[in-house]
């Protein structure tokens, strides 16, 4: 293949975020002892989205967003809580989720032994790495660099220098990042000068953030992978 080493994002990439945010957020009202709606859901996700997007752009902490976002929506209830408290029960909530997208397990068995694969994914250490070990996915990866680790977050250069560095022998010429997100995944690989696939499985459109490749599926990957391309 061209592409030899391959930087996998986690969430909406390889396991199911959506599924695993809805159980984990619904375990947690009943905890709270508050019954799901759509609304509340829709409400901490639009709230809890916004929060990590402001950190993406450097706007608030990791630590503000986790110890505020529940303060904030249960504000919105009228209840008082800990948010310190109360997220380090919804993140225990989403450790367990390990629920896959499809094709993942079967993608990274084809590519074993062909690339070497990393995992690169914002987010709270123990939570993703519990995912992963949970997901069976660990064994997969010669190394895991989560945003709170490093010390910065995706698209940050402070990220990918730092997984750069920690990668034997590495070239960029032959590196190539997979996810989601445009905002993240795409704008930080570009900005680090590695090729870039968007994973779009739901046909968003198109934005002034250009990915090398898109893919729809993941079956899709490996046919990328062997597609050297000028880079921007």
């Amino acid at each position: 293949m061209f592409y030899t080493t391959v930087l996998f994002d986690i969430d909406h990439t390889l396991l199911d975020f959506e599924a695993t945010e809805r159980i984990a957020f619904r375990r947690l009202l009943e905890q709270q002892e508050l019954q799901w709606t759509a609304e509340r859901e829709t409400r901490y996700k639009t709230l809890n989205q916004a929060l990590w997007k402001a950190l993406e752009r450097g706007e608030v902490t990791r630590e503000e967003v986790i110890h505020s976002r529940f303060v904030t929506f249960f504000a919105e209830e009228g209840r008082e809580v800990d948010g310190r408290e109360v997220d380090e029960t919804y993140r225990g909530y989403l450790a367990q989720g390990t629920e896959l997208i499809p094709g993942a397990t079967a993608l990274l068995e084809q590519l074993t032994g062909n690339v070497t694969m990393y995992v690169v994914t914002n987010g709270i250490s123990k939570t993703q790495r519990a995912r992963l070990d949970g997901a069976g996915l660990t064994d997969f990866f010669e190394g895991i660099f989560v945003s709170e680790e490093t010390g910065f977050q995706k698209p940050m250069a402070g990220f990918f220098n730092h997984v750069f560095a920690r990668i034997p022998q590495f070239d960029p010429t032959r590196t190539i990042i997979v996810g989601d997100s445009l905002s993240a995944d795409i704008a930080g690989g570009n900005q680090a000068g590695i090729a870039t696939c968007w994973f779009n499985p739901e046909g968003k459109p198109a934005t002034d953030i250009k990915p090398t490749f898109t893919i729809t599926s993941l079956a899709e990957l490996p046919a990328v992978l062997e597609k050297a391309a000028v880079l921007q």
